[in-house]
């Protein structure tokens, strides 16, 4: 049997999120800002042969997760992950996914937890490559000297995610 596979879209403050999972997790989460051929283009290339189903239990999670986080009412998400890529983009991932909700770290902070401290660029391109932006904070890496860099969803959805979580966390002082 293969893999199967359900997308969805989720309503948030940043617009609709497009979310595809699989029975084993969360595999790609499209920011409002990229193409929607973008995301069709990398389910075929990711899994073409995938059968399509209308709905998987899993999407109701991301919804209420996600949902909840946007509402300030999470700051940790449970869900199971599936992100497709090689052995250092997943290291990259890895040392993003433990980066503390409402911090940031650098590029070669992500570099060296990786376990390739001269590979910055590398880590910024595999930062760039994060197929589930958000569950996997993305926007929480910024360049040298506070300069927010890039985020697949546009620089202001990046100050709009770092804006929340640092309103949150400030409640909390």
């Amino acid at each position: 049997m293969g893999v199967k596979l359900s997308t969805a879209v989720v309503e948030t403050p940043l617009g609709q999120l497009r979310v595809a999972v699989t029975e084993a997790g969360v595999a790609r989460i499209a920011l409002p800002r990229s193409s929607g051929s973008g995301f069709a283009g990398w389910l075929r290339n990711m899994y073409g042969d995938a059968e399509r189903v209308p709905w998987l239990p899993l999407l109701d999670k991301v919804t209420q997760e996600v949902t909840e986080y946007f509402a300030n009412k999470r700051r940790d998400f449970s869900l199971p992950l599936q992100p497709l890529g090689t052995d250092f983009q997943r290291a990259v991932w890895s040392a993003i996914a433990d980066i503390p909700y409402g911090e940031t770290r650098t590029y070669s902070e992500i570099a060296r937890t990786a376990g390739r401290a001269s590979a910055v660029r590398a880590a910024g391109s595999a930062t760039g490559a994060n197929p589930i932006p958000i569950l996997i904070p993305c926007h929480r890496v910024i360049a040298a000297h506070g300069k927010l860099g890039g985020f697949s969803g546009g620089l202001d959805a990046k100050r709009r995610l770092l804006a929340l979580e640092r309103a949150a966390t400030a409640e909390l002082i």
